[in-house]
């Protein structure tokens, strides 16, 4: 049995869509964030670092696997899966591989410095115009690489378009990602007609990202 310990407006919506994706069972136990939107403590008693998402997978003898980075989920489903959402050959799987660890080890840092930098007033204001074009340094390669072709790793959708989804998403909402990057956009409508995305955001609750 697969349990996602999903918390709302957060990472953890990439993990439903991949077992939507993936066909899987799975169960959803919901957390709520706190007042300055730092993660409950109900989360530690699940796995030391208390942060979402977490994935347990219990075994039919009881044996539980609790794995956390959403990356690394990703990893383990597409393993569990045999491969599906893996990349097809030697060249896609390069491409798999890198956009798999760039949407948390690149873009991420950038959106999260934008963000903290928002809620500083004045000297916030300084420092957004020192990251912003950090983060158009990001949006202009992730455009230029879906110019190309369609999806992040090949002509297939793959755990690294799920993985690239929230850096993006949230570059739409608060990065100054727009249609002056028509390709990067034509991704976002595209993943969000997707009916296991729907089914994801039904199932997950609100998400202010889905725009």
């Amino acid at each position: 049995m697969l349990i996602v310990h999903h918390l709302n407006n957060s990472r953890s919506q990439r993990i439903l869509w991949m077992l939507e994706e993936l066909g899987l069972d799975y169960e959803i136990r919901r957390y709520r964030r706190n007042s300055d939107m730092s993660a409950p403590k109900e989360l530690k008693a699940i796995h030391p670092l208390g942060k979402s998402p977490i994935l347990e997978d219990i075994s039919a003898e009881g044996e539980r696997t609790a794995v956390v980075e959403t990356g690394a989920i990703c990893d383990y489903l597409v393993e569990r899966a045999n491969g599906r959402l893996g990349p097809d050959d030697a060249s896609d799987r390069i491409l798999y591989r890198q956009f798999l660890h760039y949407a948390e080890g690149s873009v991420m840092p950038v959106l999260l410095a934008m963000l903290v930098a928002s809620k500083i007033p004045i000297m916030g204001r300084a420092a957004i115009k020192r990251v912003q074009p950090m983060l158009d340094t990001h949006l202009d390669f992730v455009e230029s690489q879906l110019a190309s072709r369609q999806w992040f790793a090949g002509e297939r959708i793959t755990a690294a378009d799920i993985m690239m989804s929230f850096p993006l998403e949230a570059a739409r909402a608060r990065g100054g990602l727009g249609r002056a990057r028509p390709a990067t956009t034509a991704w976002l409508d595209r993943i969000h007609t997707r009916p296991a995305y729907i089914a994801a955001l039904e199932k997950g609750g609100p998400y202010a990202f889905a725009t």
